[in-house]
């Protein structure tokens, strides 16, 4: 199930329904991203906006999270993502993948994780006492989604 939405969610109300009825699931693995509160070069950051392109934002999240089932037997995937302005501390981001077994489970979150960090149409704003500014793209995030490009990690 895919969510993108300005509202705030409850992990432990999300996650207390998530996956319940299936038996068959050994492990549920979860990411939470939350807003820091200092810059890429240390600025302090009072809140972040993120902006998005309602429609395509989802259609592209649901192909990511196809991808990661394509990949992996996962019984049932969660992903949750805000957008407007969020304050220091505050949650962005809820991934949560369900599999009979772990590996597949971690694997399968660490792969979402990945690619919303680089293939998901946000754009982040930060606000600093400094101003405003845009947040780059970043060589590690680009590193970290390259080494899923072209694997087959299913179970």
């Amino acid at each position: 199930m895919i969510r993108v939405q300005a509202a705030d969610f409850d992990v432990g109300a999300e996650l207390a329904g998530f996956a319940a009825d299936d038996r068959a699931i050994g492990g549920i693995c979860t990411f939470v991203g939350l807003v820091r509160d200092v810059a890429e070069g240390g600025a302090q950051v009072a809140a972040m906006t993120l902006e998005h392109y309602p429609g395509m934002t989802e259609r592209q999240l649901e192909a990511i999270e196809a991808e990661a089932r394509r990949r992996w037997p996962l019984k049932d995937v969660l992903v949750i993502h805000r957008f407007g302005r969020l304050e220091a501390g505050d949650r962005i981001v809820l991934v949560a993948t369900a599999a009979s077994h772990r590996e597949a489970a971690f694997a399968s979150c660490h792969f979402l994780m990945d690619w919303l960090k680089t293939k998901a149409p946000f754009w982040k704003l930060e606000h600093t006492g400094d101003g405003e500014s845009w947040v780059a793209a970043k060589d590690g995030d680009d590193d970290a989604a390259a080494r899923w490009d072209g694997a087959d990690d299913g179970e």
